[in-house]
Formats: C-alpha cells, structure tokens, sequence
C-alpha cells in the first residue's frame, strides 16, 4: 500500500535553502545585487515573520518556508564554522608578518579607536560596562565578504581595507575566546581562569597536531588523486576542533577559526581553499538566511527612526575614525575619503560577535535583535556606500589637483589616456630624447604614473575649457590611447576643426572604428586589434611550419585589404598606412 507523501520541516528547510542558493541569488546576481544582501532578503522573506507568517492561511506555503527558527539552528551553526574556517584559511602567519605593519599599526588603531568612540559613547548613556564593551568591538569591525570584491586587494584602497580586515578577522580569535570563557565559567575568577587554561592548551594542542599531521594526512590525498578526500580531511578537521573548544567551554566556532590557520600554513592551502569553495558560498547563505529569519520587519517599523539614526551614527563614526587614521598615515585624501566610506557599516562578523555575546548573556535578546537588524540594513547599503566612496574620492582629489597650473604644450607630443598604451608611448618617446605631456582623468592612474616619474598631468579631456586652456595648437602632435571609442571620435573631430594641420594619431579598436575616426580627421589611426591579430597569425603559421616567405607575403596581403577597406569606408583619398611606415630610399 503506497503512502502518501509528506513533507517533513527538515526537508523544507532543506528545499528552502538550497532553492536559495540554487535560484534565487543567481538571479539577484544577474541583477547585480550582492549574494550576501540576496540571503538576508531571502531569509526576511522565507522566515517566520514573512511568507511563513501565513503558513495558517496558506499550507502550500510551509514547503518553501521556515516558520520554526530553532529548526534552522544547526544549519545555521554549521554555516558559522564554515565561515570562520574559510576567514581562517585566508589567515595564514606568512601573509600577516607580510603586512604587519599595516595590518597591526592602522587596523587595530582603527578598530580599536572606533570602538573607543563607540563605547565610550553607550557607557556615557548609562550602559553596563560589559554590554558596551561587546557591542562596540562588534560594530567596530567590517564586512570582508562584501568589501574586498568591491575594492580589490591590488590598488591603494584595496591595500588599506585588507589589512584592516585583517586585523578584524584575526581579532576574532581573542574575543571569541573571552566570550566563550565568560559564557561557559561561573562567576568565579577560579572557573574562568580554569577555561582560560584548558582552551590554551587545546588551541596549543591543535596547532601542534596539525602542523605534523597534516602534511602527511593531505599528501596521501594527493597521491590518491581525489579531490574529496581534502574535502573530507578539512571538514574532520573542521568539525574536531569545534568540537574540542566546545569541550572545555569556548566556542566551536574558535576551532572552526584554529583550524582554518593551521591548514593555512600547509603546502596544501591552495588546494583545500578550491575543493571548500562550494561550501564557503553555501555556508555564508545558511548563516545570513537565519539572520534574516530573525528579523522582524512590522515591529521594526515601529522603531525605524532610532534603527536608522543608530546606524548613520556607527557610519559616520566609522568613516571618520577609518579616513582620519589613514590620512594620518600619508594616505592621499581621496584614498582615506572612499576606505573610509566603503568601511563604514558592520560586518556579517559583527553579527557572529553578537550572536556568540548574546548566547552568553553579555547582551539582552532584544539589544541582539536591534542590532542585528540595523547590522544587516548596514549589509545591504555596502554597495551604496562603495559608490558614494568612489563619487567622494573623485570631488576631493578633482578639487586638491584643480590648482595644479598647466604649462606650456608647445612643442609638445600630448598623450591623452595614460593607461598602458599610453605608457608604451610615452616610454618610446622618451627613449628618442622627445618632450611629452600626459593626461589622465583617473586618479589612481594619475597619481601612480606620477611617483613612477612620468610627466603627467591631471584632468577630464572631454571638458571643453580643458581643451582649449592646453592650446593644443602649438603641440607637435596628439595621441590619443583612451579605450573610449564615443570620446575618440568626438575629441578628433573638435580638435581637427580648430586645428587643421595638427597631426593626430589615435588608437583604435578595430578597422571600423578607424574608419570613424578617418573620417573624424584623424592623421593616422592604428587598429590594435588587427595588429595583434596579424602577429598572432604570423606567429601561428610559422611555427606549425609554413615558410617565412609566404607567410610575410600573405600577412602584407592581409593589410593591404584592410587598407582598402578602411579607405572604402572612411572615405579617403589615398590609403591609410594603419600605422606601419616604410623606410624611404
């Protein structure tokens, strides 16, 4: 006899999540919202105070709902030591004693000075010692999985904000030690100094056994040839150590934390990191589901004006403390403007912080739940805040370089873009004892080429009052290298009507676009793109064996057709020389 089909809440739970991650968040990602922000609406939506509000009137709804938060609990606890596992990872000792200047002078002042402001500030209102203290370490720190996809880690603000997040991510280990100890001791001094001790030496332990045990356990995977026995390795790691911190009354999420460093310091890092990657993305989105579940949307309308002004408050303070500190520092003002603005909300391990504070008791469930909800708005507007970074940065550098006087031009070769063709040239130009002049509208690249010792100057050459204060009449020539193929055409054909005899050389992307520009009035314009590919073919043909006569003759034959129709199309009276000269007789 067949039974009928049942749905049970586990199974919903695990429909729910994975539809999460295998659904939903593809889609707000080809929308171009942030997966982080996509698990916290999912979770608003989904949770008990959402879609599963209306489980009652709706029973199809439980399928596709979580409407019992404590059921998602061990989900949620899982995806927590995956994510400590997977900050661990990124935490190996080499790359900190790399950056330990930066990573121990300007990100713990700028956690800890934020943190002073912050707590200092909720002590001053009559809040307890303790409480103040938590909340403020909490709030001090940053979010590492939003921030650094959006800044990168190779340009000057990436630079800044990774070794902050460093620092934060590193200071996760003492605070959840202390959390931990507080929460699992009694009153008594004897009883916290007792799991002070016994987490130490299993701390101590782990290190020790995985620096020798580990090595030789991933080196028989690798013999194997099986990428899931690394898996397997890393998540007994993974598992042991919480399970040893929690044994003597830390948290499990500290051996999570552990356990990620010492596989961090193995040859076999990289490899782990690839095979764990699935799960990274998986355990991120069960934690920031279960703190969307949390929540609660109508009552927080109630409160929306303190949620808000507490929020804009922790990022006011933030990015001043963060902008301040890297000014202080010698960072450019643009540079210290945008960290310090894309720095400037929580962090999702601002939430862990507070979850482990409020398991403890430290903070109530109510101060948890407000700030985890203004913690979460913080998540969502981190884009925002990316982008009004990059908008400020671009006003104060403009308005710091606008008394920059120019000089002269006559004489000059001008280089409009300085990106890597513009450096080529003007390396080349400089090689032949040639004075040049270049320009370039993005600060980073401006301020970068001028500590490399180029003569550059800052500036947007589609303004109008640009082009004619630099009097460009008098240049000897104009080249221009920007990959603006709208502004290339536009600036050839104002510069060639005020000035008819100025040689102008452009680069272009392919004989279309040259032809555009021919026809804008340009002197010579040279397609990259064919270029490149005739010396990828010239490259080709002669090392499968063709003879280099044949193949110079066919790759001129190429070029020669592609003169014709740049002519044709750009309507010419001769043929262009698509860069190339011929030495005269």
């Amino acid at each position: 006899m067949a039974t009928e089909a049942e749905i049970t809440p586990a199974l919903s739970d695990a429909l729910t999540i994975l539809g999460a991650a295998g659904i939903i968040i593809p889609t707000f990602a080809r929308f171009r919202i942030n997966p982080v922000i996509g698990f916290i609406i999912v979770g608003i939506i989904v949770g008990p105070f959402g879609l599963g509000a209306l489980t009652d009137q709706y029973p199809w709804l439980q399928a596709i709902t979580i409407t019992n938060p404590e059921g998602i609990e061990p989900f949620a606890e899982l995806g927590i030591i995956l994510l400590l596992f997977s900050i661990g990872l990124e935490l190996s000792f080499r790359r900190l004693i790399a950056m330990r200047k930066m990573v121990f002078g300007i990100g713990a002042a700028e956690m800890l000075g934020t943190a002073a402001l912050i707590g200092g500030f909720l002590i001053a209102v009559d809040w307890p010692t303790q409480s103040a203290l938590w909340l403020s370490l909490a709030l001090a720190m940053s979010s590492t999985a939003l921030v650094l996809p959006i800044s990168g880690t190779q340009g000057p603000v990436g630079r800044a904000a990774l070794s902050m997040l460093l620092f934060e991510d590193l200071a996760l280990v003492p605070m959840l030690f202390l959390i931990g100890a507080a929460g699992g001791a009694a009153t008594s001094t004897a009883s916290l100094s007792s799991i002070a001790l016994e987490g130490t030496l299993v701390i101590l332990g782990i290190l020790v056994a995985g620096r020798f045990l580990l090595p030789s356990l991933f080196a028989q995977a690798a013999r194997s040839k099986k990428p899931e026995l690394f898996l397997a390795i890393s998540l007994l790691v993974v598992i042991l150590s919480a399970v040893l911190t929690r044994a003597v009354g830390l948290s499990p999420i500290l051996g999570a934390l552990v356990a990620g460093l010492v596989i961090a310091e193995t040859d076999y890092q990289h490899e782990v990191d690839v095979v764990i990657e699935p799960l990274k993305g998986l355990a991120l989105g069960v934690f920031l589901i279960s703190v969307g579940m949390r929540i609660e949307v109508m009552a927080l309308l109630d409160q929306w004006v303190e949620l808000l002004a507490a929020l804009t408050a922790v990022i006011l303070v933030k990015a001043i403390v963060t902008g301040a500190l890297l000014r202080l520092s010698g960072a450019r003002l643009g540079v210290a403007a945008e960290t310090g603005v894309l720095m400037a909300s929580p962090s999702e391990t601002t939430l862990i912080v507070l979850g482990a504070a409020g398991a403890v008791g430290i903070l109530t469930p109510d101060t948890v739940a407000f700030w985890s909800a203004a913690t979460a708005i913080g998540l969502t507007i981190t884009p925002l805040l990316a982008s009004l970074g990059r908008w400020t940065a671009r006003r104060v550098d403009r308005r710091t370089l606008a008394s920059i006087e120019l000089g002269p031009t006559e004489g000059l070769t001008v280089i409009v873009g300085f990106g890597r063709v513009g450096r080529i040239v003007a390396d080349m130009l400089d090689a032949h004892g040639r004075p040049y002049l270049a320009i370039e509208n993005d600060i980073d690249g401006f301020i970068e080429a001028r500590e490399a010792g180029y003569s550059v100057m800052f500036g947007d050459i589609a303004r109008r009052e640009l082009v004619e204060k630099l009097d460009l009449g008098k240049a000897k020539a104009v080249v221009l290298t920007m990959d603006d193929p709208v502004l290339a055409t536009r600036l050839t054909r104002r510069l060639r009507e005020a000035h008819t005899e100025l040689p102008i050389i452009a680069r272009a992307r392919d004989t279309d676009h040259a032809a555009r520009l021919y026809k804008a009035g340009v002197t010579d314009a040279v397609p990259e793109a064919v270029e490149a590919s005739l010396q990828l073919s010239e490259a080709v043909l002669v090392d499968i064996g063709v003879a280099m006569g044949p193949v110079i003759a066919s790759i001129h034959e190429k070029r020669s057709d592609l003169r014709a129709a740049i002519m044709r199309d750009g309507e010419l009276d001769a043929e262009p020389t698509l860069g190339r000269r011929r030495l005269s007789s």
